[in-house]
């Protein structure tokens, strides 16, 4: 299964460094550990006590205390100078195509279209999987807990800013393909992006403890082509309506 035991197999630019940058740090702490460990191992053998070595009287040696500052920090300046292209490239929501704004309710997400194709589009996105499967009356589907109702559509190739915020407490805008996740704060405004480089669906989840309902508020977005993306826009207003009148239901 994609993610299972790494994780999921990016879907977008800013995904792919991530995922570089995961498995150099990765291969980076096995090599540290992989020459603490043989030193440390190889002292304990050839030095013990039985083949009448001392303890080493190198206490207080200037040469021990420059390696031990001089090597971590080298590490610390390797892994800054590798990170910190990718964290500022994460917070440059500039020059987007599209701005959506995702809220988090207790126990679902809404969007609303606020700015490109597709403005004023306004939608809940709640959890589909049957109750049934949910408790055990029924099997559990191929998404168990990965499916909603109303997934969250964007063309593919164009730059989307999501706009997070909470209705009640925090919640986690995250999806991991795209190397995305930002907090929804009640009564603040927080930004993220992302650029889908295929076509596909993909699914994330609330990634902040938010209440007994955490993980039944997934998120689901198709990534479809500009055209399909034209068609789905142009079908949303006979809907949006119903739609939004939704969203007060939920609040009562």
């Amino acid at each position: 299964m994609d993610g299972r035991y790494n994780l999921q197999t990016p879907a977008s630019a800013m995904a792919a460094d991530l995922y570089n940058l995961h498995t150099f740090l990765f291969l980076l702490c096995l090599v540290i550990f992989i020459a603490v460990f043989t030193v440390m191992f190889y002292s304990i053998y050839a030095h013990r006590k039985s083949k009448g070595h001392k303890a080493a009287g190198f206490h207080e040696s200037t040469a021990v205390e420059v390696a031990w500052t001089v090597i971590p920090l080298l590490i610390v300046i390797v892994i800054g100078v590798y990170a910190t292209p990718i964290v500022i490239a994460q917070k440059n929501t500039a020059d987007a195509d599209i701005t959506i704004k995702a809220t988090g309710y207790q126990w679902r997400w809404g969007y609303d279209y606020l700015k490109g194709e597709g403005e004023g589009i306004s939608f809940l996105s709640t959890l589909s999987t049957p109750r049934e499967q949910i408790t055990g009356q029924a099997p559990k589907g191929q998404h168990y807990l990965s499916e909603v109702d109303n997934p969250l559509v964007v063309p593919v190739g164009k730059k989307i800013r999501v706009v997070t915020t909470a209705n009640d407490v925090i919640h986690a805008w995250m999806v991991p393909a795209f190397g995305v996740k930002q907090d929804a704060i009640p009564g603040f405004v927080r930004d993220t992006w992302f650029k889908a480089d295929k076509i596909g669906t993909f699914r994330g989840h609330c990634a902040e403890l938010c209440g007994k309902d955490h993980a039944f508020m997934p998120i689901v977005v198709n990534v479809v082509s500009a055209e399909d993306y034209s068609k789905w826009v142009a079908s949303q207003p006979k809907a949006a309506a119903v739609k939004t009148a939704a969203v007060t239901t939920t609040k009562q």
